[in-house]
């Protein structure tokens, strides 16, 4: 998608070049107007701030015949404030996967008046291979379909074992007829972090400064595996284990998200009025009451929209990932209360990628293509069985799961057309320089014992931070922002036992 052209420049090739690629490495960027980069609501708002540009970054679909079919990566930057002290780019990505880099830098930019990371770096955001403005994109559902999903009853009965998988074999045709097999077979994180050394050297850097949110941390590792002569600084933030299977995966996340709501319900019951009551201990069965009636019934929403039940137990999930969004979350459940899902049906929307226009973004549609090539898919009934099994016993009941949720029946990955090309494992990074893992104590996605893990994969500086959300750095949390900043800054890591 090309903007007006403002800049055109090669800067690259900088540092080394793997065999045939020096025409990636090497091509000119042409910076220009972001507008016609703009997929959907949130980004038309976003890409219009102040000095913002965007461009486009061309690298092989498939890098073992970089001769081949050429693919364009979506880039968004503001330039560092201050000429004469600029380190260089300060690459972004906020996770998923599915989410638009792009967006978040803009977010970031937004936001960074006052932060001398602004000052020092240019923010440089993009959307991985797949995602948002980069094409071509991954797609699997048409908005229409996405909508009457939402609005099923949860499968149950003798024969939800067949049609779950009826339901994942037909996502995974409409993937492959909406998207092209060539394409999903090179979407994983093994090719984003390829793609991120070539726009590494496209923006003239010897070195890569890097801040991975979430699945961000993932692209990270691989690419610090890949290439860790090229790191300068890493912040990774809301870690994922890089060993972790699917059955520690779920548990991990299941409790995590467990524990948020039990913090959310101890601060909620403390107020003269709660919905979920007064007492703690009953407010889970308090939130199951309520959201009982919506298997079968959804309640009213905004217009002609209902809440269903999926949308509402996604709402609610939405509304745990940070302490800042505790009393929306606790608004729209007194809201649903009185029979309104408006509110809940909004954070719904804003988790599943749903503008007010109804159009989707494609982060859902992304984030199954990534984890089907990014892990090893499950044939095997009895095997899934067995992790069905396993993850029941390991997670709480919780409000947060449903009966429908532990199945023992194969997922869309058992279906998918293209083989895996990666799958968890421990990270060998020799040579990587030391690297910063942020992890925070009451973290519902992914639980600070990931970060640790990562930390201790990566032979990294862990910094803890003791507070209930997602993610930490460039929040709320000054001292976590402080620490993070001097690090990529100046490369000054915190000392061992650092908490914020």
């Amino acid at each position: 998608m090309p903007g007006t052209p403002v800049a055109v420049k090669a800067l690259g090739p900088v540092g080394p070049v793997p065999a045939g690629l020096d025409e990636f490495y090497g091509q000119p960027l042409s910076w220009g107007a972001c507008a016609e980069f703009a997929t959907d609501a949130m980004s038309k708002v976003l890409y219009n701030g102040k000095n913002l540009q965007c461009a486009s970054l061309s690298v092989p679909l498939d890098y073992a015949t970089p001769d081949g079919r050429e693919i364009s990566i979506g880039l968004l930057r503001k330039q560092a404030t201050s000429a004469t002290d600029r380190i260089g780019a300060l690459v972004i990505n906020p996770g998923g996967p599915g989410q638009s880099g792009m967006s978040a830098a803009a977010s970031i930019a937004r936001e960074s008046w006052d932060d001398p990371l602004s000052a020092r770096f240019d923010l440089v955001g993009f959307d991985p291979r797949g995602i948002g403005s980069s094409e071509p994109a991954v797609k699997c559902l048409s908005d229409a379909e996405k909508d009457a999903d939402r609005l099923e009853p949860p499968i149950t009965g003798p024969d939800a074992v067949a049609k779950t998988e009826q339901e994942s074999k037909e996502f995974a045709d409409k993937c492959v007829a909406n998207t092209g097999a060539e394409v999903l077979a090179n979407i994983g994180t093994r090719d984003v972090a390829k793609d991120m050394d070539v726009l590494r050297s496209a923006l003239g850097e010897q070195k890569l400064n890097y801040l991975g949110f979430s699945y961000g941390t993932r692209i990270g590792t691989a690419y610090a595996e890949a290439f860790p002569g090229n790191v300068r600084a890493m912040v990774l933030d809301g870690a994922v284990d890089p060993n972790a299977d699917r059955v520690a995966s779920v548990i991990g996340q299941q409790n995590g998200f467990k524990k948020a709501f039990d913090s959310f319900a101890a601060a909620c019951v403390e107020k003269e009025v709660c919905p979920l009551g007064g007492d703690a201990a009953q407010a889970e069965a308090k939130l199951d009451a309520l959201l009982e009636p919506l298997k079968t019934t959804p309640v009213k929403a905004t217009g002609s929209r209902k809440l269903s039940y999926s949308d509402a137990v996604t709402a609610v999930a939405q509304g745990l990932y940070s302490e800042e969004l505790w009393d929306l979350l606790e608004e729209g459940i007194n809201n649903l209360v009185t029979g309104d899902g408006a509110m809940l049906g909004q954070f719904a929307d804003l988790y599943l990628g749903r503008g007010p226009d109804g159009k989707y973004t494609n982060i859902h549609d992304a984030f199954t293509a990534v984890h089907c090539v990014d892990d090893p898919p499950v044939k095997d009934r009895a095997v899934v069985e067995d992790q069905m099994r396993r993850i029941r016993d390991g997670v709480p009941k919780s409000s947060l799961n449903d009966d429908s949720d532990f199945i023992a029946a194969l997922d869309e990955c058992a279906f998918w057309p293209v083989p895996n090309t990666s799958q968890p494992h421990e990270p060998k990074t020799p040579g990587l320089p030391k690297v910063m893992v942020v992890s925070s104590t009451g973290d519902p996605a992914t639980p600070y014992e990931s970060g640790v893990k990562l930390a201790k994969a990566l032979n990294a500086s862990l910094l803890t931070v003791e507070a209930n959300s997602h993610t930490a750095f460039l929040g709320e949390n000054g001292c976590a922002n402080e620490v993070g900043a001097e690090y990529l800054i100046d490369l000054k890591l915190p000392a061992e036992g650092t908490k914020c």
